[in-house]
């Protein structure tokens, strides 16, 4: 890919920046991720499953306050990406976060996102 530009490159920065980055495949992969955490319900079930360690679909509905059928839906994507597990006793299904779930995700970005969103930003700081 050429260099192009009016101005002066900075053939270094432009060089770390392409070996430090993502591929194009992985931003895909990575935006698809946090599509499925950008919507309330599925968000929501993260942060309840983090703080009891698990519950079935019947307690999470009642904990969000939603349908049963939205909070199976939503617990399907998230157990298709592979961000919930689940355990089976007898007919009723309990899930919790996977082994494998990002910990820093909830404690780290997702609780600050939250504390930004929620702060009254000022437009001229």
């Amino acid at each position: 890919m050429p260099l192009d530009h009016a101005h002066p490159v900075d053939a270094e920065a432009v060089f770390r920046a392409r070996e430090d980055g993502i591929t194009a495949d992985q931003a895909v992969r990575l935006s698809t991720t946090l599509s499925l955490l950008a919507e309330p319900t599925r968000l929501r079930i993260l942060y309840a499953l983090d703080k009891v360690g698990e519950l079935c679909v019947g307690d999470l509905a009642l904990t969000l306050g939603v349908g049963e059928d939205a909070t199976s839906y939503a617990l399907r994507m998230l157990r298709t990406a592979g961000l919930v597990a689940t355990r089976k006793d007898g007919r009723v299904v309990y899930y919790r976060l996977s082994p494998t779930f990002p910990e820093p995700l909830l404690e780290h970005c997702l609780r600050r996102l939250v504390d930004l969103s929620m702060a009254d930003l000022d437009p001229a700081s």
